[in-house]
């Protein structure tokens, strides 16, 4: 076997039961995207960007995604349509399979952390047989310094092989593409998929699992920022079109981190080395960071170019709407290192709502968060998608239900308990529209938005009056600075009380009717943070 780069002496391959004919080790940026493009798997970009395609699977696949179910995970993963299982039987044989199709090839070996905080860091190795997806993993995971590597000794492995295909027939899985997760083995199987997205979010939910059982911290899909003078934490959760990639760049604060945290009992720490943000309608002027994020050593994937150029057309949606972009932090310039920060001060749910009946912010009880929490809520608005022609909700428990492999009320009775052990802040913003639902109202301001989180950071909203809303029951500040006073009410937006008390009913149903699958769990402080439609209006 051929081996190049800097190898662990510790802990070869053949820990991992892996024999290949070729294994470059811990490659940097330039001689991977020189492998890259000798291999054709894709080609530079005016700014010196990687570009690549993810061919069939242009974003993750998660009714592909296994669980091994075994001892170690049995009693403590939320079996369902989320977490599938699948027999530590299928994965000996899909595991046997792929180690004899690697023996012939020529592979790519990183090592790498996910975690910050030393204390709770995984330290990965990852094997691919593409040069760009080592390229992805050396953006997105934590770099090692180069003294480390000879000893490194990693203790979870994923191995992804694209080009390898399951056969569904004998093998446990839905189709020939899959990602499974072996909790005993310490072990992520990837094939049949070129998404880099799978290897990164694959490790999210190892975390979302290791880190609550074993460590007792808790893992949350957000981004984070802190205050440049005062070091104050603040952490953003929200789903795709909220807003939580761009209010979380702020000028005036310290990213530590746009996707993947942890909070233990001293500080919140960044999981992650990197961002992979969407690229779709990108422009410097919107999202000045991203946008001169991308040069040598990031990478843009399903994008194309303007015609007889190497310029990106961010507006080219001929792969698929989910372009994406990821780089290592340090292309930003303005982030905490290391990516770190103390026990937030104010945490913020973003929700695009569609139906317009949310107020742009509420202050939330323990109770009423945690029952947010759970409910992960947000809305499609109609022409988005084939047949959506009024609002429709969205909710993803968590804020992110396709990665947390237990029950949602686990998590939400941690964050309950850190919010009371520490006096955190918990509010919830609408990024969506107001006086009227989509099509009728129209966008609440990003300049009000940002107005309203700068008062709540800076401590200004601790000392106005609130008034409670009469169906979801949350406080809604009476004054807000650079914010007019008749917007913080829905209903005055709306001039139609029957029409914002109708709507605002319907949504609150939705909100119990999602709710219900999860009641059977959730204590009487989370059920009392439900929404309560008014009986005077049906």
């Amino acid at each position: 076997m051929l081996e190049t780069g800097i190898k662990s002496n510790k802990a070869g391959l053949e820990t991992a039961g892996i024999k290949v004919k070729e294994a470059h080790w811990n490659l940097g940026p330039t001689e991977l995207i020189e492998e890259a493009i000798k291999n054709g798997e894709g080609n530079l970009t005016d700014t010196g960007a990687l570009m690549c395609d993810t061919g069939k699977f242009t974003g993750r696949s998660p009714k592909d995604r296994f669980i091994v179910r075994d001892e170690s995970t049995e009693e403590k993963v939320w079996w369902g349509d989320i977490n599938i299982g699948i027999s530590p039987e299928s994965f000996d044989k899909i595991y046997k399979k792929m180690i004899a199709h690697l023996e012939d090839r020529k592979v790519y070996v990183r090592d790498a952390y996910a975690g910050a905080d030393k204390t709770h860091r995984l330290k990965l190795r990852v094997v691919n047989t593409m040069a760009w997806h080592n390229l992805f993993c050396y953006n997105m995971f934590i770099r090692p310094e180069a003294y480390k590597l000879p000893d490194f000794d990693p203790n979870f492995t994923i191995i992804c092989c694209p080009e390898f295909k399951a056969d569904p027939a004998t093998d446990g899985t839905r189709q020939d593409n899959f990602a499974i997760v072996n909790f005993t083995k310490r072990m992520i199987l990837i094939g049949g998929t070129e998404y880099s997205g799978e290897m990164k979010k694959g490790i999210f939910s190892v975390l979302n699992f290791l880190l609550p059982t074993e460590d007792g911290v808790l893992p949350m899909h957000c981004s984070s920022n802190m205050g440049i003078k005062k070091r104050d934490t603040a952490v953003f959760f929200g789903l795709s079109g909220t807003g939580k990639t761009t209010l979380s760049a702020d000028p005036n604060r310290l990213l530590i981190g746009d996707d993947e945290h942890g909070w233990t009992s001293k500080n919140v720490f960044n999981f992650e080395g990197g961002c992979y943000a969407k690229a779709i309608d990108l422009t410097e002027e919107n999202e000045p960071d991203i946008y001169r994020a991308i040069k040598y050593g990031a990478i843009v994937e399903n994008t194309r170019f303007h015609p007889g150029t190497r310029n990106v057309d961010y507006t080219n949606t001929e792969v698929t709407e989910n372009t994406r972009v990821s780089y290592p932090l340090h292309h930003i310039n303005n982030i905490a290192e290391p990516s770190i920060g103390g026990i937030p001060k104010n945490i913020f749910f973003l929700t695009c709502d569609a139906f317009g009946v949310m107020p742009p912010i509420l202050r939330l009880n323990k109770g009423q968060a945690m029952y947010h929490f759970i409910s992960g809520y947000t809305s499609k608005v109609a022409g988005t998608e084939a047949g959506v022609t009024e609002p429709q909700p969205v909710f993803s428990a968590c804020f992110g239900a396709p990665f947390m492999p237990l029950h949602p009320t686990e998590y939400a009775e941690m964050l309950g308990k850190k919010m009371e052990e520490h006096s955190v802040n918990v509010w919830l913003i609408n990024t969506g529209w107001t006086g009227g639902p989509y099509g009728v109202g129209s966008r609440i301001k990003l300049r009000y938005t940002r107005a309203m989180i700068s008062a709540a950071l800076s401590g200004v909203l601790d000392n106005v009056g609130y008034r409670k809303h009469s169906i979801f029951g949350a406080e809604i500040p009476m004054t807000c600075p650079d914010v007019p006073s008749e917007i913080l009410s829905a209903r005055e937006t709306w001039k139609n009380d029957d029409g914002f008390y109708e709507t605002s009913n319907k949504l609150a149903r939705m909100f119990q009717n999602n709710f219900s699958k999860f009641e059977s769990y959730a204590n009487e402080e989370i059920m009392a943070g439900a929404p309560k439609p008014r009986e005077d209006y049906k």
